[in-house]
């Protein structure tokens, strides 16, 4: 699940090059849980954990969750916390948490 706004397996707002703050733009953690959303509605497991498991180690020592992510220094940005992102990582947790008989958890209305 690489494209034009992934960077270091961490999602991007914009196009890195085109960013608005330039170099000072960091990874948006929300985006990074919605791809990870996406590839399992695809059926992509394995990738979609992978993004999870990327995107969830962005958090502070505190386990919790700023807007953006600075990839390049390891450090957080922006506002904490940020509640959108705690949301899409529950969100996101329990749908790529197997269920006790093997299926993969997708029971929320629009996600069929």
């Amino acid at each position: 699940m690489n494209g034009l706004l992934v960077d270091d397996e961490f999602v991007y707002r914009y196009r890195i090059d085109e960013a608005p703050l330039g170099s000072s733009e960091g990874a948006f953690m929300l985006c990074g849980f919605f791809l990870a959303l996406a590839g399992h509605q695809q059926g992509l497991q394995t990738e979609a954990l992978r993004c999870f498991e990327r995107t969830r180690s962005g958090c502070g020592t505190s386990g919790l969750f700023t807007e953006e992510y600075d990839v390049a220094q390891r450090q957080l940005r922006a506002n904490i916390p940020q509640a959108f992102v705690h949301a899409a990582l529950r969100e996101t947790a329990a749908r790529l948490m197997p269920s006790l008989d093997g299926d993969v958890l997708d029971r929320s209305p629009g996600w069929e």
